[in-house]
């Protein structure tokens, strides 16, 4: 396993003051850099939470309107850790949808493809570029474009669970869980689309606690707690370590 696809919401990037949490992530790209070092091709799907939550924004707007607000702040985010990135000395290029513009590049499946293979750290932002779609859902249609080996989903809590486990404390994670049994529990962790979307083109799920330490960098080598999701029948191969 080679290319993993990270999808961090923009909720995990801020503090109780700030967009950004610098602290926070010069922690996450840390971990990067030691993946980027072993040879691991990196793409990553930026939510836009922290500056504004699209559909579910609470404000009196027309949901269309409210999504094109919600992917234009995931291009702010993507810029704002590409800076990060070129403070690491990684190379770093952005591809966003035609709601994107200036120094981010109009979304080409093929050179984001040459990108990673040439082991530039691929940021996609703007979402799908259309409204009704979550972030979830367009990190799942860009794992399964790049030919992701592993699509991480990184989340506040140590995997999936069969209830909120910070509303029930008899809440029981799962380490397995085929995509159809995803689908049908309607688990919160990721939204339906982005679930089907997975399951039909049988992309590899972890999902995980990614406040855990080195969390990210274990996750992508096969290593810590979390929850994997499978196609029925058709087992997840991770490199060494236990899930």
């Amino acid at each position: 396993m080679k290319r993993v696809l990270l999808k961090l919401s923009g909720e995990f990037l801020k503090n109780e003051a700030f967009l950004w949490d610098i602290e926070k992530i010069d922690t996450v790209i840390d971990q990067l850099k030691h993946l980027h070092d072993e040879g691991f091709q990196i793409a990553l799907v930026i939510g836009g939470g922290n500056i504004f939550r699209g559909g579910r924004n609470g404000y009196i707007l027309e949901r269309c309107v409210a999504d094109e607000i919600g992917m234009a702040a995931t291009c702010l985010n993507a810029l704002f850790l590409r800076a990060c990135f070129q403070k690491f000395e990684l190379p770093a290029v952005i591809f966003g949808t035609s709601l994107c513009g200036g120094s981010i590049e109009a979304f080409d499946l093929q050179r984001a493809r040459q990108a990673l293979s040439d082991g530039t750290i691929v940021l996609f932002a703007g979402g799908t570029g259309h409204a009704f779609f979550s972030t979830d859902t367009a990190a799942a249609l860009r794992a399964c474009e790049i030919k992701a080996d592993l699509l991480l989903k990184a989340t506040d809590v140590d995997g999936i669970f069969n209830k909120d486990p910070k509303r029930f404390s008899d809440a029981k994670r799962f380490e397995h869980l085929t995509y159809e049994e995803a689908c049908e529990g309607h688990y919160a962790v990721m939204d339906g689309c982005a679930f089907e979307l997975c399951r039909e083109q049988r992309m590899p799920l972890f999902v995980f606690n990614v406040h855990r330490p080195n969390a990210i960098y274990g996750a992508a080598r096969g290593k810590g707690i979390g929850t994997r999701v499978r196609e029925g029948g058709v087992e997840v191969l991770l490199s060494s370590g236990s899930v």
